[in-house]
């Protein structure tokens, strides 16, 4: 593929860091997003969110002339689909956002095109776009290329593994497959598997409902622990002494826009089947509900046993440590339920990745330890871990900060 021109849809978490690193290929990249603040945010070489080394990527793309950023899908040879896909309240898939990308890609599309969906889909929308597409513009029907490809990376490490981790590549036949393997060849490092595109988006999510069922046994041992009087981080560290076995960390929950949400996408399709990936939605959501009484049980102990209100810090917004994504937060569930708990009593609301938050008054994470009475960590943020623990204090660990 040669003297390609890319035009991605959305310029989010994934969308600009692909969008950026496709650029620093030295290849042409338009970028839209429905927000102008964010385009003009990016052609100022800038980025608007919290990224290793995504700054530089932008900075370079946008002063070399790689990367533009607009209002509007332009024209290209490869459009790429990265927006969100969220669920309905029925914790049905919401695949809305992928449809409407698609329809405003439709008017430009020409023979040869290549259409690829990265956003995370229920299975079989890369053959539903297919139809929308060719329903509009049938004289396209075996003289454009679709696949889906999703992304699988980790947020803070995201431009290092776009590159090297290996990719699912599925076509909706094997030349789409051919044509898509060819492109992500331009930019990946890592393997590329060829499969079909509802195998492609199946893995997806079932990488994604994995890590949740995982994490959900780690969260469960540590309601068990707590109420038998042991130690969940030093019982999983001796557990994990065993040759075969990897327990994951508990923690306050689980979010972000991946493992809180995928799972849902294969319960909704296939409820009877799908029973313990259910069971460990509900084990990880009730994880976020069981920490918030938690630390209002110790509120009211605190008040008994000195007969005044306490102060709060609440350590940690984000929904995994060092980042600033608060996308389907367990900590921002529990700090909002903190909130509502309230009364009158002191609250320190501590995210050092932001500088605001439109519900949320932010305070120095040194100023919230030294003033709280009770302190509860939610986000195992590197800065938490820096602190000199005052043991006289009601220290509430729901992360590991405090693990020896």
């Amino acid at each position: 593929m040669k003297n390609i021109t890319v035009s991605t849809v959305g310029l989010g978490y994934i969308g600009l860091p692909t969008s950026a690193l496709i650029a620093s290929n030295k290849i042409p990249v338009k970028g839209m997003d429905v927000n102008p603040k964010v385009v003009e945010t990016i052609n100022r070489g800038e980025i608007h969110i919290v990224e290793p080394d995504l700054k530089r990527y932008v900075a370079d793309a946008v002063k070399e002339g790689y990367l533009s950023a607009h209002t509007e899908v332009q024209p290209a040879d490869v459009y790429l689909v990265v927006v969100p896909t969220p669920f309905k309240g029925n914790h049905e898939p919401d695949i809305s956002f992928v449809e409407a990308a698609t329809k405003n890609i439709i008017p430009l599309l020409k023979e040869g095109d290549l259409y690829i969906i990265e956003s995370t889909s229920p299975v079989g929308t890369t053959e539903k776009m297919q139809e929308v597409i060719f329903n509009q513009r049938p004289e396209l029907k075996d003289k454009i290329f679709m696949a889906y490809c999703p992304e699988r990376v980790l947020p803070g490490n995201v431009m290092y593994e776009l590159v090297h981790n290996d990719r699912v590549i599925g076509g909706i036949d094997d030349k789409s497959t051919d044509k898509a393997i060819e492109f992500y060849s331009l930019f990946v490092k890592g393997e590329l598997h060829r499969t079909n595109s509802r195998t492609a988006e199946m893995c997806k999510l079932t990488e994604n409902a994995s890590r949740d069922v995982q994490i959900a046994f780690a969260n469960e041992l540590s309601l068990i622990c707590d109420k038998a009087g042991i130690n969940v981080w030093e019982l999983i560290e001796l557990a994990n002494k065993h040759p075969r076995v990897n327990i994951l960390q508990p923690g306050c929950g689980v979010g972000g826009h991946c493992i809180a949400v995928d799972p849902y996408f294969i319960v909704s399709d296939y409820p009877r089947e799908a029973q313990m990936i259910g069971k460990a939605r509900e084990t990880n959501n009730y994880k976020s509900f069981w920490v918030s009484e938690k630390i209002q049980n110790e509120k009211l102990q605190f008040e008994l046993k000195h007969g005044r209100k306490p102060s709060i810090a609440v350590m940690g917004l984000a929904f995994k440590p060092n980042i600033d994504d608060l996308r389907e937060s367990p900590a921002k569930y529990i700090a909002q339920r903190v909130l509502q708990n309230s009364n009158n009593e002191e609250i320190y609301f501590v995210e050092p990745n932001i500088k605001e938050h439109h519900i949320f008054k932010l305070t120095d994470y040194k100023e919230a330890y030294e003033k709280a009475d009770i302190v509860a960590f939610l986000v195992a943020h590197d800065e938490f871990k820096t602190l000199e623990i005052d043991e006289s204090k009601v220290n509430l660990d729901f992360c590991g900060v405090l693990k020896k």
